[in-house]
Formats: structure tokens, C-alpha cells, sequence
């Protein structure tokens, strides 16, 4: 564990200000949210299924993901998740986790108590607002990645994640030109897109030979977004972004 600090909820100004413009007392009081920072390792589950938590979590640093287990061991990832956000916000008013969330990689995490977002919200009913158009912005992310597995092409499905990934990351500074940090191993990528690890290497040799996309040493370049995004069929409506954060 950390000591607060009041530059660790910085990730959530900057998800925060893609939405709305903060007024400074309204940075001040987020800064100033009761919280206990963790640092987990990679393949650590965050909260389970079936848990009742009494904490809201948020993204500080690293990557994590919501995903269902079936019988037999079988997994489905349901998104992705980055610095700022802060995934189980509906557990303030769900008591029982439906699905499980864990990190991809070695991840930093603020978890704040409920009792604590309530007072906070209560007390900033604009920011409030936020974070409800945050959970609906959740279920169109649901949305969109149903019509991924459902209806498209393998190539196409792969496509969609590396442009949702670009574009919410850009909108909170975390890319580097065309360029961004995807630490999504071949087989988590084939958990969220329904697909074999087989076939999600044959895709990925298709998308660098087209001149799309290259991979190195845990990043994605984009060579090609005009076609990335012609490939994958993207409209970034669905993530709601007003604009890139300061």
C-alpha cells in the first residue's frame, strides 16, 4: 500500500475533464477523495464475482479488464480498462458483483470507500452527472463490443479493439503519436474477441502485412488509421468523447 497523495488522482482529472471542464474547486475536492492506493501484480483479480464490495476502485496506473468465467474455465473479457477510469461505479448501487475485474499487468489502484463517493457526490452534483454519464457510456461500450463478436470478421473484430484502445487513450494523453502501450497478450486478446489464439495471430500477421498496424515491444504503431478504421467498421460515437484532456 501508499500513502495518499494528492497527485494520485490525477488519471481521474484527466478522464474527467474529456467529459466537462472542472472548475478548481471541483479538482481540488476530487484530489482530495479519502483514498488507499494498492499496487497489484499483473493477473491479480481487483474484485470477484460475487463479492460485495463497500469500495469503488479507479485506474491510476497499468491496464485492467472485466471479464466473466464459465463452467470449465472458459473466459470472456467484456472491455478494457486505463488509467482514469474507474470501473465499478455501479457497485454503489449493485450489491453484488455480476462479474469479476482483475489487471493485465502490474497495475495501481485507488479504491474509495462508498460511503465516501456518496458524500463527494452529493456535495459536487455536476461531477455527480459525470460519473452517471460515465456508467451509461459503459453500456454503449458493451453494446459495441456485442456487435464486434456478434457480426464481424475476425480481421475486423481485432481492427475495432486497436482503434477503441487509440482513441480512449489519446483522449487522456497516453498515446505517443500513432503510437500507445497495448500490454495484451495474444490469448487476452482472443478472450475479448471470442476467437482462437490461433486465429488472432493469423489476423495479427494480416493486419501488420497490410500495412495497418506493427507491433513492438508491447505497442501498437498505427500506420494506417484511414484504414485501421475502414477495416474495423469505427465510429467512435459510441465512447462519447467531448475532448482530449489538458
Amino acid at each position: 500500500m501508499f500513502p495518499q497523495s494528492t497527485s494520485d488522482l490525477h488519471p481521474l482529472i484527466r478522464k474527467l475533464e474529456t467529459i466537462v471542464d472542472l472548475s478548481d474547486e471541483e479538482r481540488d475536492a476530487v484530489l482530495r477523495l479519502p483514498l488507499t492506493v494498492r499496487a497489484l501484480k499483473a493477473d491479480q483479480d481487483i474484485v470477484r464475482d460475487q463479492d460485495r464490495p463497500s469500495q469503488c476502485c479507479a485506474i491510476l496506473e497499468g491496464f485492467a479488464f472485466r471479464y466473466k468465467m464459465l463452467a470449465g474455465g472458459k473466459r470472456q473479457i467484456l472491455s478494457f480498462h486505463i488509467p482514469g477510469d474507474i470501473p465499478d461505479l455501479q457497485s454503489l448501487h449493485l450489491e453484488v458483483m455480476d462479474h469479476s475485474l482483475g489487471t493485465l499487468v502490474a497495475t495501481k489502484v485507488a479504491f474509495i470507500a462508498h460511503g465516501a463517493v456518496r458524500a463527494f457526490l452529493r456535495a459536487h452534483p455536476r461531477i455527480g452527472d459525470v460519473f452517471w454519464r460515465d456508467t451509461l457510456i459503459d453500456a454503449a461500450v458493451f453494446r459495441e463490443w456485442v456487435t464486434n463478436v456478434g457480426r464481424r470478421e475476425a480481421y475486423g473484430r481485432i481492427a475495432h479493439v486497436f482503434c477503441e484502445l487509440f482513441v480512449r487513450l489519446s483522449a487522456v494523453g497516453r498515446n505517443n503519436g500513432q503510437s500507445y502501450q497495448m500490454p495484451i497478450t495474444q490469448a487476452e486478446l482472443a478472450d475479448a474477441t471470442g476467437l482462437s489464439t490461433v486465429h488472432v495471430n493469423r489476423t495479427m500477421q494480416e493486419l501488420r502485412g497490410d500495412g495497418l498496424i506493427k507491433t513492438e515491444n508491447g505497442s501498437v504503431i498505427i500506420q494506417d488509421w484511414d484504414g485501421l478504421r475502414e477495416a474495423a467498421e469505427f465510429d467512435s460515437t459510441y465512447l462519447h468523447i467531448r475532448k482530449r484532456a489538458a
